[in-house]
């Protein structure tokens, strides 16, 4: 048996791997911003909670109705914002994110308002989260390496020449978009199934805003970047508990020595592979 505390970590560790996973293929590989996808998460954990509690759902098919229900607002909203250019798609993100969690507090009599859900029962054990992280990984290297991924990428690097050459910007935008929601409401799912008790603070602007810093400081185009990234944030505060006083302040510095030092991020465009291909050639190299 895991230490209630150790397996508290590894299933925070992994529920944000998967939201930030999401979060990659968005801004990492398409180049959209966002500031909300709290909000999708908010509406992946209320709905897979009411799924368990009032309708007696099987835990599965509660985080995949919670998924859908992510997605299905992704696609709607992104119907309407995803044209917007710039600055401009980020606030309305930013604004929806807000909305979401306003809504869920007054919504009382469906949500429990400001005392939150309470009754969910426990069903994200640190072996289901571990699992369900790598098969975020997975299903997420498997769409960057197949042909939508390649079109996320041309986007990315021009979106002007990518629309040129015959790629539906608008389309892939809105795939990208709606695929980052469903990832987060599926970590929204799983975290609600841990807690037990969720509250519309937890999905506040501020968790945006982490999802979105993780992504950068992990580096924009590696989904293991993105891993490697989620790791430093949620362990880093870990290692100055001792110093509880200090422990934020030393991970505010920490994370801004890493964007000064390493501006691409910890990983950059390179993936865990990439590594120990680039190692292979120098020790090939220095036996010849």
């Amino acid at each position: 048996m895991i230490n209630s505390f150790y397996e508290g970590i590894i299933v925070t560790c992994c529920v944000n791997i998967i939201a930030v996973l999401g979060m990659s293929v968005l801004t990492g590989f398409t180049r959209l911003f966002s500031f909300g996808n709290a909000g999708f998460m908010a509406i992946g954990a209320y709905t897979a909670a009411i799924c368990s509690v009032q309708f007696h759902l099987p835990f599965a098919l509660s985080i995949l109705i919670g998924s859908a229900a992510a997605g299905i607002v992704a696609y709607l909203l992104g119907s309407l914002t995803i044209r917007l250019r710039g600055d401009y798609f980020l606030i309305s993100c930013l604004g929806f994110g807000e909305c979401v969690r306003v809504l869920f507090l007054y919504l009382r009599d469906i949500t429990g308002g400001a005392v939150g859900y309470t009754g969910i029962p426990f069903r994200t054990t640190w072996i289901v989260a571990l699992v369900c992280a790598i098969a975020a990984f997975i299903i997420a290297w498997n769409l960057i390496h197949s042909r939508f991924g390649q079109a996320f990428s041309a986007i990315r690097e021009n979106e002007v020449a990518a629309a040129a050459n015959g790629i539906d910007v608008v389309k892939y935008k809105k795939m990208s978009f709606v695929f980052s929601a469903i990832f987060a409401g599926w970590a929204g799912g799983l975290y609600a199934h841990y807690l037990q008790h969720i509250t519309p603070v937890l999905f506040n602007l501020p968790k945006s805003c982490e999802l979105v810093i993780t992504t950068v400081l992990g580096g924009l185009g590696s989904l293991s970047g993105s891993v490697l990234g989620t790791l430093v944030v949620q362990l880093l505060p870990e290692f100055f508990r001792k110093f509880s006083e200090y422990r934020m302040l030393a991970y505010g510095i920490a994370v801004v020595l890493v964007i000064l030092l390493r501006p691409s991020g910890l990983m950059g465009y390179k993936e865990f592979p990439d590594l120990f291909k680039k190692t292979g050639k120098k020790k090939s190299t220095g036996g010849a």
